[in-house]
């Protein structure tokens, strides 16, 4: 079961995404649990394999909003990387980018 303490320990910045949310727990482990199910992760993957740089672009700007309003700090990292190198239309191997991301949603699909 999500919790507080799980994202924590996950290693999110919860203190500072329940300032966004009003200190109100409760919306701030829906939107999560509602942000982990509904972004395009699947859409981004397909996008970059099939060397769509611009949308794969739009995919991960979209999840890398998501995931920075909610401090989902392990996740940002790999997310704005692959944001960057998108928006340049970097030609270049984004499996292991794709990697880390999906390793970083497992891990946080684990506590849902």
């Amino acid at each position: 079961m999500l919790t507080i303490e799980s994202l924590r320990s996950w290693g999110a910045n919860v203190d500072e995404a329940l300032v966004r949310c009003l200190n109100n727990e409760s919306f701030y482990l829906m939107l999560v649990n509602k942000a982990m199910q509904d972004a395009p992760f699947d859409k981004l993957k397909e996008a970059v394999e099939t060397s769509d740089l611009d949308k794969g672009f739009a995919f991960a700007h979209s999840i890398k909003g998501v995931a920075a309003n909610l401090a989902l700090t392990p996740i940002c990292k790999p997310i704005e990387q692959i944001t960057d190198l998108l928006r340049h239309r970097t030609e270049m191997d984004y499996a292991p980018l794709l990697e880390e991301i999906e390793e970083k949603r497992r891990q946080l699909m684990a506590l849902l």
